[in-house]
């Protein structure tokens, strides 16, 4: 028997699910945004736009305003992908 559909508590958990992905989707395309902007104005200054340092300033500053329960590792691998897609995306519009 499949209750979740009906059940109310399950129902309003994933409407909050729901409202949390779509303001993480909101996050990630103004970060892009961002990004984009960033690349724009390196460019035109003739500064590379990759910055593997910055990328680990990211991570460890993250990791440090972290209070879970996401743990450190789970941080990583995130935002290696969110830093990895990012360059994809950009990759794209060139």
């Amino acid at each position: 028997m499949v209750m979740s559909e009906s059940d109310p508590v399950i129902r309003q958990y994933r409407e909050q699910i729901s409202d949390n992905d779509l303001k993480i989707l909101e996050a990630l395309n103004k970060r892009l945004q961002l990004v984009e902007k960033l690349k724009t104005y390196k460019d035109s200054k003739g500064i590379s736009f990759l910055d593997p340092a910055q990328e680990d300033w990211v991570i460890t500053y993250l990791s440090r305003s972290n209070r879970g329960p996401l743990s450190r590792e789970g941080l990583e691998e995130v935002f290696r992908l969110v830093l990895a897609v990012t360059k994809e995306e950009l990759t794209k519009k060139e």
